[in-house]
């Protein structure tokens, strides 16, 4: 049995907007969707799946130490 070959993923339009992508500006469309995407990382609206953090990590981040 042969495995299939490897397929590319298209590249889809602007991912905030959906608009085709600017060179400039990476795969975003303009410099405001591209400022919109960065708001939403620093603001926490995405985050990254990690493993639990224990309790006794979490009160050491809240001590400062």
């Amino acid at each position: 049995m042969s495995t299939p070959p490897q397929t590319r993923r298209k590249r889809a339009g602007c991912p905030v907007c959906g608009k085709p992508p600017s060179g400039e500006h990476g795969p975003f469309c303009g410099q405001g969707c591209r400022d919109r995407d960065l708001l939403q990382w620093l603001g926490e609206g995405y985050r990254v799946a990690g493993p639990p953090a224990q309790e006794s990590d979490a009160e050491s981040l809240d001590s400062g130490g």
